[in-house]
């Protein structure tokens, strides 16, 4: 080689240093710091290495020439689903519920495996049922293996916390108009001492036989005279209004009272019964939350059943286990150990008292709102901990690890983007950032009820063991 071709090929680097360099940093943050440490400017990338071990069947279902596609049309489907309110009904009469089956939030669950709140919900549906007088009879007949328990999602429904569900218990019904599909919901029974939180004393007992007795039949008739409610749209509302659907409802608990009360007024109920359920449910902020979760299994449901598609359309947990199930995997769950929430706690309750990660509730964040949209709520950090500029950041994160943004559902601080929409699981075990969800927190003992609030991550192990399932299928 010429001192004249060595000068050609050495051209290109001339003047490298004539202007200030533009650094661009990724990976370990000692690299930008040792930058700055030289009076350099910086831009860091946010990036992240995909989840250990998920190589080989990443790039299988990143090759799939279907996924885009597929999951285009998972999110098509899911944004457009609709949610009406038509009827509210005992379980018994919409599920065809028989005595002796109950149903639980989360994958599917044995008594041997299940935690104190869970226990504790199923033993108080026990008494509320009339099958056993004590506890500890009702914990003998549970542990007998004589009650069948089944999960809500395979009922096409969900229940918050310990999500149990017995015969003679009431459910929302609601209806996508788009694609037909029905889902349902518990009434909710406030907070505090109450049987999602796995208590069973006396007074919980109590309210769900007045749950049953006056304020099922009551809402029945005022929903049946007012006609089907569109809760879609209460949500896209309640958004705009400083809630984010999954722990802050006072929003939507509002608008949705006041479009039924006209109708409980109008249909013959005695007045004490009446301003007992107007009192009830007004003085509930979260009574919202059992419509807006039927509301988003309604969306996830739509999405379900789309070969080559890798969008979560469920996420659950049964206070044991955390489980999502995927478009394009069919009814398969993939479940990991459920992680305890991180959060605030009341009265003198600390991190010790408080069980792992429990309830159907995350399908709020599945369909995109709850913890993926806590930009529209920044007082949810009062609840569940973090600042407003964590909140901020929650929410943009989240756009990383979906498919689209809703056309209806909106963050206002944000220029009114939509909230992210369609968890791809490629996405999440590429980049490593798992979906983020908000929570309360049930105490780890049975009968001790609520205990705080918090965040949560699902555990990693749910996404590997989708991924495999996924690739496999392409193969």
């Amino acid at each position: 080689m010429t001192a004249t071709d060595s000068a050609s090929q050495a051209m290109p680097l001339r003047g490298l240093l004539a202007s200030e360099p533009q650094i661009a940093a990724a990976g370990a943050p000692m690299f930008a710091e040792a930058v700055r440490s030289q009076a350099a400017s910086v831009t860091e990338l946010d990036w992240r290495p995909p989840i250990d071990g998920t190589g080989p069947a990443l790039a299988t279902v990143m090759a799939d020439a279907r996924r885009e596609a597929a999951n285009a049309l998972a999110f098509e489907r899911m944004s457009t689903a609709g949610s009406e309110l038509v009827d509210v009904r005992p379980a018994s009469e919409m599920l065809g519920l028989t005595r002796g089956t109950f149903l639980h939030a989360g994958p599917p669950l044995t008594w041997d495996r299940a935690s104190g709140p869970m226990r504790g919900a199923l033993i108080g549906a026990m008494l509320f049922e009339g099958m056993a007088d004590t506890a500890q009879e009702a914990e003998r007949e549970l542990a007998s293996g004589a009650i069948t328990l089944e999960p809500c999602h395979h009922h096409r429904g969900v229940g918050p916390m310990a999500g149990v569900v017995s015969p003679s218990m009431w459910v929302f019904e609601l209806r996508d108009p788009t694609h037909g599909n029905t889902s349902w919901c518990s009434l909710n029974e406030g907070l505090g001492k109450v049987l999602r939180y796995g208590a069973y004393e006396q007074s919980v007992i109590d309210r769900l036989g007045w749950m049953s007795a006056v304020l099922g039949p009551a809402l029945q008739q005022a929903v049946r005279a007012t006609g089907p409610i569109d809760v879609k749209g209460i949500v896209a509302q309640m958004l705009q209004m400083g809630d984010e659907g999954h722990n802050r409802n006072r929003a939507g608990t509002l608008m949705w009272l006041r479009d039924v009360l006209p109708a409980l007024t109008n249909v013959g109920i005695p007045s004490d019964q009446l301003s007992e359920v107007v009192r009830f449910i007004g003085s509930n902020d979260h009574f919202a939350l059992n419509l807006t979760m039927p509301t988003a299994k309604l969306a996830g449901m739509a999405a379900e059943g789309i070969p080559g598609s890798t969008v979560v359309v469920t996420m659950a947990r049964n206070g044991t286990d955390f489980g999502i199930r995927t478009a394009g995997t069919g009814d398969a769950w993939f479940t990991g150990p459920a992680n305890t929430p991180e959060g605030l706690f009341l009265g003198s309750y600390g991190p010790e008292d408080a069980n792992p990660d429990i309830g159907d509730s995350a399908i709020t964040e599945t369909a995109g709102f709850g913890g993926f949209a806590m930009a529209t709520a920044p007082a949810i950090v009062k609840l569940v901990g973090g600042d407003v500029q964590f909140a901020l950041a929650a929410t943009r994160s989240m756009y990383e690890i979906t498919t689209g943004e809703h056309p209806v559902w909106q963050v206002p601080i944000l220029e009114f983007r939509g909230v992210p929409v369609g968890i791809d699981v490629a996405k999440v075990c590429r980049t490593g950032l798992l979906p983020q969800i908000n929570t309360g927190m049930a105490g780890a003992q049975a009968g001790v009820g609520q205990v705080g609030a918090g965040l949560v991550n699902p555990p990693v192990e749910c996404f590997t063991g989708a991924i495999e399932a996924l690739a496999a299928e392409v193969g």
